[in-house]
């Protein structure tokens, strides 16, 4: 099983819209929103690193009002 934490910079006024996009991923496990640079960390399981990717790359970063996102890998 591989493990992500995603860090996530939200467009002013659509954090709470991406936290409800967020929760509704397979494969996310938790959605939380924090204060500091980044306004969402959200933590994916996957079977592979690969589909780690894929639900970053495909499902996560299309979300309307994500601006950035960094990808922390659990190791």
């Amino acid at each position: 099983m591989a493990k992500a934490f995603i860090l996530i910079e939200c467009m002013v006024g659509r954090t709470r819209e991406v936290v409800t996009s967020l929760g509704r991923l397979k494969g996310v496990k938790s959605v939380d929103t924090v204060t500091g640079p980044y306004d969402v960390i959200a933590v994916i399981e996957g079977d592979t690193l690969n589909e780690i990717g894929d639900i970053v790359t495909q499902h996560i970063h299309p979300i309307p009002g994500i601006t950035r996102t960094v990808t922390c890998l659990v190791v």
